[in-house]
């Protein structure tokens, strides 16, 4: 963050300072007062589980300087109406602040943490690159981002997230971003949006959000994406696996579960080998290379970034090479696009590996009415792709078409502690999936499945 005095910050948040106006602040702020650095503003946010006023004391004697809060506290604070809209406002003029400063914005309804760190990774090549943090993509995540970049910051690149029209917007009046990139419309949220169409209109915010000058990166992955730049004076790149994208792969081939392609650019044509998992990296592959040739960096820096990059976010696709067993922990969400990515994983390493396939699967949230056959939709895929194990944790509307005599066993338990004794019947050569939202916490379950692994057969040699 850059340097501020106390002063500076209450004139820009428009709240009363109970502090001298001297007082220096040279840290981004926090709202867990275990994450204080010294010399950083503690917020004092009220929610479900707790009020940050009753934690000011402690943020404070770990070397906060400043409280931004609601009420008086014993100690320097500056006094605003609402925590959350004061800090989107320093965010803003930070910001205004910074106008060397390059933002990239990117939404779409699956694949934004992935591109993300794929982007970061190509970024950091070329100067200093602040990045949104795991997945906080909302109206705290986003400002506590932004306000991490100091001047010597290059890029800034920003995870947007919506629960209803008007948050990228909201989102977009912070951060003015210069390129936005929308990656997918899927039925992610659609239980809150209600159609694909009010989902791609929300998404189609960051587009609209653009200056004149700006970028809209878009993706040919569905109907609706590559029209969100119709009517406006905008430089378009649009990324895919067809002709008509200007960043596309072609020669694709999995190896080892991991997509290998030649990619193709107005710049040339160049050689990928990626190192995460799955061919649903791909996409999120060339919005990253399109975001990256956007802003000319040259093509061999590009893929050999997309070449060398790993996952920086947690329970990704991420994988756990036991002794004779493979765990695929992608507990961190769920939707049906990803449901169907991630099985098509689980088949292909099964396949590879000699031994049976394990679907772990929790709840997918968010569905709305379609919820039920959604999820219905996700095991008929299993089915189809010849997973052999298809395990419902309360979610029996997985297993609603599979019929008796089916060559897919399917297991339906109430709980993951119950589930978890399919974990005696593993053998050699298996390969396992864990998968649901993240409300369902499953990346307990494949903790689970791991211990209980290596004390039977023993660690990885």
């Amino acid at each position: 963050m850059i340097d501020m005095s106390a002063g500076e910050i209450a004139a820009i948040v428009r709240g009363d300072l109970h502090a001298g106006n001297s007082l220096l602040v040279s840290e981004a702020p926090v709202f867990d007062s275990r994450d204080v650095i010294p010399g950083s503003i503690f917020l004092a946010l009220k929610g479900e589980q707790g009020d940050g006023h009753d934690f000011a004391s402690d943020a404070l004697a770990r070397g906060a300087v400043l409280v931004l809060a609601t009420r008086i506290i014993d100690g320097p604070c500056i006094v605003v109406e609402n925590v959350l809209k004061a800090l989107g406002l320093l965010a803003q003029h930070i910001r205004r602040t910074l106008s060397e400063l390059i933002v990239i914005g990117i939404t779409g309804s699956q694949g934004k943490t992935t591109t993300k760190d794929l982007l970061a990774w190509i970024l950091q090549l070329q100067g200093e690159t602040v990045a949104t943090h795991e997945s906080y993509n909302n109206e705290l995540g986003l400002p506590l981002t932004l306000l991490r970049c100091t001047k010597t910051t290059r890029y800034c690149i920003l995870e947007m997230g919506a629960r209803q029209p008007g948050d990228i917007t909201a989102l977009c009046s912070i951060a003015t971003p210069d390129i936005g990139v929308v990656l997918k419309v899927g039925n992610a949220h659609i239980g809150e949006f209600g159609t694909r169409a009010a989902i791609a209109s929300t998404k189609a915010e960051l587009i609209r959000a653009l200056p004149d000058d700006g970028v809209a990166i878009l993706g040919r992955y569905d109907e609706l994406t590559p029209r969100m730049a119709d009517g406006m004076s905008l430089s378009v790149l649009t990324f895919g696996q067809t002709h008509e994208a200007q960043i596309r792969a072609t020669d694709v081939d999995i190896r080892e579960g991991r997509a290998h392609f030649d990619l193709v650019t107005p710049d040339g044509r160049a050689a990928v080998g990626m190192r995460l998992i799955g061919a649903h990296q791909i996409p999120n592959a060339l919005a990253a290379a399109a975001v990256a040739t956007a802003l000319r960096i040259p093509l061999d820096v590009i893929a050999s970034g997309l070449s060398t990059a790993e996952i920086q976010s947690k329970w990704r696709m991420e994988l756990r090479e036991l002794k004779d067993l493979l765990l695929i922990n992608d507990a961190y969400n769920s939707n049906p696009e990803s449901a169907e990515a991630a099985l098509r994983t689980l088949a292909l390493f099964a396949q590879e590996r000699g031994g049976q396939s394990w679907a772990f699967l929790g709840k997918m949230h968010e569905l709305g009415d379609s919820s039920a056959g959604e999820h219905a939709l996700v095991g008929g895929l299993a089915e189809s792709m010849g997973i052999d194990h298809l395990v419902c944790i309360d979610a029996p509307e997985y297993g609603s078409n599979i019929l008796v005599g089916s060559d897919m066993r399917v297991h339906y338990y109430d709980t993951q502690m119950e589930a978890l004794s399919l974990a005696n019947y593993f053998a050699s050569g298996d390969v396992v999936l864990v998968k649901a939202s993240r409300a369902e916490k499953m990346e307990e379950l494949a903790r689970d499945i791991e211990q209980i692994w290596i004390e039977r057969v023993g660690p990885q040699e």
